[in-house]
């Protein structure tokens, strides 16, 4: 059966469905499911004996039309390969993916630009956001915590534009880290102190270099009895081991421009809610000052992450949004942000695709215009194997913690 053959059965099908019964009208969720499932069944395999179908295409047909009718249609097998970290979707007829790092182009596509565009209202549907021509711009996330974004036309000149970022079904951990070669084990120990001596970190890096799987396998180490407090433009932190967790989330404007609620609100708010830890998703704008005041005034031990190619473009970039809420002198922004961040820690994704640990640094204070770091570990290149993988490992560059009157008081020593 040839791909022109599978669509016109599968549309066959979904017009006997809907001349036998509605069964929306009559059963939700996993009821919905299982009669849909059985009816689907049912009629393929009336009509598989005139086309002399075999056990693979049969099955291949009644996931395709359940995909359509219930799930994320064509990319719905693409949701659940645990190997596959992004789906690019540049149009109907355009996929691609990045699996095991690589980027590359599938033969699958949607039927049309309408069904594509009727799977993105049901994606941003589901988490309560609204995405059209006169707000065409959405993040939202799947119901497994994947980020997607959505860009639509007239923004998008060649359709409907769909990135979903997939993350692991269990948060990433520091084992997992020191697996991948990520951070070593005398790192993950120096990371393990700094979380529990409550410093304020930092994690900055590149598209892609596992900021936020990074953040979640520093948030593993949190004390179990701490009350946390995230905030994120779409919830993606898994912190799976907090009992006392408030979890919040910003929200767009509606169709009349009213009802939006900004992550500098948030944590403004948050500040209320008696965080012991507030950890923020990730800073892009105005909100920078607000994260950076949250860590200033008691809130030891908080987390936050941002898009930069160094630890030092970091530390520019966050001038750069402080100034965008408010026009503050340099020095007294840059006297801030290092009053705020005890620790600066840099990823970056290799050529080989794999996520590194770059640098890990102390930020020891401001002084003669310059905020100063101390680098406690460094990647250290070593060459290349046969295959193109990348050798190295993160090492210690000699120098001592400097500032560790917040780890003495909790009787911890490095």
């Amino acid at each position: 059966m040839n791909e022109r053959q599978m669509h016109e059965l599968i549309r066959e099908i979904r017009q006997e469905i809907a001349l036998r019964r509605n069964l929306a009208l009559e059963y939700s969720g996993p009821d919905l499911d299982r009669e849909l499932m059985e009816l689907i069944e049912t009629i393929t395999f009336e009509k598989a004996g005139s086309r002399s179908l075999n056990p693979l295409e049969i099955k291949a047909v009644v996931d395709a039309v359940f995909n359509q009718m219930r799930r994320l249609d064509v990319i719905e097998p693409f949701i659940h390969d645990r190997e596959i970290t992004e789906i690019m979707i540049n149009g109907p007829d355009k996929i691609f993916i990045e699996k095991n790092g690589v980027i590359q182009k599938t033969d699958v596509r949607f039927e049309s630009r309408e069904r594509l565009e009727d799977i993105i209202q049901v994606i941003v549907g589901k988490v309560n956001r609204s995405v059209n021509e006169a707000e065409p711009i959405v993040d939202a996330r799947l119901e497994d915590g994947s980020r997607v974004n959505v860009v639509l036309p007239p923004i998008a000149l060649n359709g409907p534009i769909v990135t979903i970022r997939k993350f692991p079904e269990k948060p990433m951990t520091i084992e997992d880290l020191i697996r991948y070669e990520s951070i070593t084990h005398e790192a993950a120990e120096f990371l393990d102190k700094l979380v529990k001596s409550k410093y304020n970190i930092f994690i900055c890096g590149g598209t892609g270099s596992g900021k936020t799987s990074f953040l979640n396998a520093l948030s593993s180490l949190i004390p179990p009895n701490e009350r946390i407090v995230t905030i994120e433009d779409s919830a993606e932190l898994q912190l799976s081991s907090i009992e006392n967790l408030v979890r919040l989330e910003t929200r767009n404007a509606n169709t009349e421009g009213k009802g939006e609620i900004r992550m500098k609100s948030l944590i403004r708010t948050s500040l209320r809610m008696r965080p012991e830890r507030i950890i923020v998703g990730e800073v892009r704008g105005e909100e920078a000052l607000d994260m950076l005041q949250a860590m200033n005034t008691g809130h030891d031990g908080s987390m936050s992450t941002g898009h930069a190619n160094s630890t030092r473009d970091m530390l520019s970039r966050l001038e750069t949004m402080v100034l965008m809420a408010a026009p503050l002198p340099l020095d007294a922004i840059r006297k801030q942000i290092a009053s705020a961040l005890d620790i600066m820690i840099f990823l970056s994704r290799l050529r080989d695709h794999s996520r590194r640990t770059m640098e890990i640094s102390e930020v020891l204070g401001y002084k003669d215009g310059v905020i100063e770091l101390n680098p406690l570990f460094a990647f250290e290149y070593e060459g290349e194997a046969p295959d193109g993988r990348v050798i190295g490992r993160l090492k210690r560059t000699g120098n001592s913690l400097v500032n560790q009157w917040k780890a003495q008081i909790r009787g911890i020593t490095f």
